[in-house]
């Protein structure tokens, strides 16, 4: 079965900026489509939706512009767009009006492991993720387990947006950490409008020495707590490559699903993503 990719980061520093980067050595170089298209179609990864690499404020919409440039050449996997976006500021509604006439943007997100916990909570911040009811478009949510809370309240707050948690959490797999993490997925999972993104987590564990069963309880916990139904799959590439290779990261996936049944596997790894983002069936796809 086609596996979509629904986190997808493509780095080009020549054109754009990322100030996070220099705070990050491994990332520091570029990570084109092509790179990225030539180890995905080996693994059976049919199509992609880029996620945004937090690059400058200034640069968001041109980050956007360039990846639909980027899905125009022939044979490209990109299916759309996760927009970087800043709720907290006043003109956020010009922004989101000028993003929703794109039907290539097919969601958005604002780092917040990286921002005051408070962040997420401002008057501003809240009314303006509100206006994403109705729009089709989720936001994805990037937190560390003991900021999984204040998801939540989000999450309480504008019920009639859904939500995408990235990296099942974030959690400690290389500190073999599962409290709080465990508790905080159970209860945010209880959620209807959230859904889990079973991504990358190999970049949160030991890169030299860690294995499938190390892996397994984190992956394992947040499909129970969520359900088939609300689970989707991405590889969180290139970031995952610094603990394994995107092949590695897609055979370690097939492993840990290998005793599910088929239509399991199919909502993980297609059929979720494709009702979430509003994604054609794949014969609407061919290029």
């Amino acid at each position: 079965m086609t596996i979509i990719d629904t986190h997808l980061h493509l780095i080009y520093r020549g054109l754009l900026h990322y100030p996070w980067i220099d705070g990050a050595p491994y990332l520091q170089q570029e990570f084109p489509a092509e790179r990225y298209q030539a180890e995905a179609v080996r693994c059976g990864i049919g199509a992609a939706l880029h996620m945004e690499v937090d690059v400058a404020e200034g640069d968001i919409e041109a980050e956007t512009k360039h990846v639909e440039a980027l899905s125009a050449t022939p044979g490209s996997l990109l299916r759309g767009a996760i927009s970087a976006c800043r709720p907290e500021n006043a003109d956020f509604p010009a922004f989101l009006e000028r993003q929703l006439a794109n039907p290539f943007i097919k969601g958005f997100r604002r780092i917040l492991h990286q921002s005051p916990d408070s962040l997420s909570e401002s008057v501003m911040f809240r009314a303006n993720i509100g206006r994403l009811k109705g729009s089709g478009r989720p936001f994805d949510l990037c937190v560390l387990p003991h900021q999984i809370g204040h998801a939540i309240a989000l999450a309480d707050h504008c019920p009639d947006v859904p939500f995408v948690l990235d990296h099942c959490g974030v959690p400690a797999i290389k500190d073999r950490a599962e409290h709080p993490w465990r508790e905080h997925m159970a209860e945010i999972a209880k959620r209807p409008n959230v859904v889990v993104k079973i991504s990358g987590v190999v970049a949160y564990a030991d890169p030299p020495t860690w294995t499938l069963d190390d892996i397994r309880p984190y992956v394992e916990h947040a499909i129970e707590s969520f359900g088939w139904d609300r689970v989707v799959w991405g590889s969180d590439w290139p970031v995952c490559t610094i603990s394994a290779s995107l092949s590695t990261w897609v055979a370690a996936t097939r492993a840990l699903i290998e005793g599910c049944s088929a239509d399991e596997r199919r909502k993980l790894l297609e059929g979720n993503a494709r009702r979430v983002w509003r994604l054609p069936a794949e014969r609407d796809t061919a290029r």
